[in-house]
């Protein structure tokens, strides 16, 4: 037991399906020029509706990337997952295929699972009647649909799970995947994907205050200023493959990077003020397990809601966590530029800061010219640092916060 408590976590694989580009490099390209690609809600039935913006996924097919047999019983979050899955896995170069099936799992996480999907096959039943429904109406919705598919596409038997969660259960899959290789497993493969943008889901979420109804893109989500009004949703996410650090050796991958520490906390809904406590609680928590001083943070990714309440107390904590600190510390929030896609926010946030780790460059914060809060948001241009380690934060609508910890793969032992 004392061996597997002492094993190390290393992220090796990115996959990323995103607004604004598909794969690692077409992300990176377009998050370190800071790059916006908000704009207006383009999917058939929503053109009345109060969201006017959105961070849409354009030019990805899924039939290019998924089977036949697996697209007709999914959803387009799980399509989303599995593409992304296998640009992870590919980039990882794990083959599973030479592992024992039961050493390898499958993580995600899911805010709201396969809204399109259902509305479909409802919109069905309604019109035709119940033998127009399919069976895969029973599956494809539900919360645990990409676990399942990523996990019987590719054989992966070890150990599998669902966060049904708000935006912070992106960070916690991820310390949930970390648990299971400590207890044995070989290598996990765990983020989130979402689909948020069709009517149905659309509509759920209008009873979110904090939901943006600004029409022009440009200034529908801008966090941290004095015109923030609200935030702008998104479609897409990241997987990741992480891996004990003995059997990633073992097999010759590269440990892009390593991680250290992870804390989450509960606050309540809309409660942004207490959310200051709560974030600072779990930065300090998250810091202690990856035994790092505040010191050591080289660059914080914010969650940066776009509600002013919410704004200022992340701020606040920011400064109190870090203490002296804080003030020489780097803070973006790249998703202003794509939108916040629920659970997978805070997992493309991860995947951003691995490759700001790997390129010595903090991306901007897209569209944000100036924040009026007490931190040094990047705006503009991307800003060269030297980042050895990375602070990720996220909460949700719900009240649950998370803060990560990553520190540079080169800080592995080879």
């Amino acid at each position: 037991m004392s061996q597997r408590k002492s094993r190390r976590v290393v992220l090796t694989g990115i996959g990323v399906i995103a607004p604004n580009g598909v794969g690692t490099r077409a992300f990176w390209k377009a998050s370190k020029e800071g790059m916006s690609v908000l704009d207006a809600v383009s999917r058939d039935g929503c053109e009345s509706y109060p969201l006017r913006v959105a961070g849409e996924v354009r030019g990805f097919d899924p039939k290019d990337a998924i089977e036949g047999q697996y697209l007709v019983q999914t959803d387009r979050f799980t399509h989303f997952a599995m593409a992304a899955a296998d640009l992870a896995k590919g980039d990882a170069r794990l083959d599973t295929a030479d592992l024992p099936p039961f050493s390898v799992g499958v993580a995600t996480a899911s805010g709201s699972g396969g809204g399109e999907f259902g509305q479909r096959e409802l919109q069905q039943l309604w019109g035709q009647g119940p033998k127009y429904v399919g069976p895969y109406q029973s599956i494809a919705w539900f919360y645990a649909a990409s676990t399942g598919q990523i996990s019987i596409r590719g054989d992966h038997k070890g150990p599998c799970g669902v966060l049904a969660n708000d935006e912070a259960g992106g960070l916690d899959a991820i310390a949930h995947a970390c648990r299971n290789i400590r207890r044995g497993a070989d290598a996990i493969i765990v983020g989130a994907a979402e689909a948020p943008l069709a009517p149905y889901s659309i509509v759920c979420q209008l009873g979110y205050p904090e939901l943006s109804r600004a029409s022009v893109p440009e200034r529908a989500y801008l966090p941290f200023t004095a015109d923030a009004c609200g935030f702008v949703p998104a479609e897409g996410g990241a997987m990741l493959v992480v891996e004990d650090a003995g059997a990633a050796r073992r097999r010759g991958a590269t440990a892009r990077a390593v991680i250290c520490g992870h804390a989450a906390t509960f606050t309540g809904a809309s409660a942004w003020e207490r959310s200051r406590d709560g974030l600072v609680h779990a930065i300090r928590g998250a810091l202690d397990q990856a035994r790092c001083a505040p010191e050591e943070i080289d660059v914080v990714f914010a969650d940066a809601l776009g509600v002013p309440s919410a704004d200022r107390a992340e701020a606040l904590a920011i400064n109190e966590a870090l203490g002296g600190h804080a003030a020489d510390v780097p803070v973006t929030a790249p998703k202003t530029g794509i939108g916040r896609a629920y659970c997978g926010a805070p997992v493309l946030d991860v995947a951003t800061a691995v490759l700001a780790m790997e390129h010595g460059l903090v991306p901007p914060t897209p569209n944000v010219v100036e924040a009026v809060h007490d931190i040094d948001l990047v705006t503009g241009l991307a800003r060269p640092a030297q980042v050895r380690t990375a602070l990720v934060l996220s909460r949700g609508l719900m009240g649950c916060n998370a803060a990560l910890v990553l520190r540079h793969g080169a800080d592995e032992p080879s």
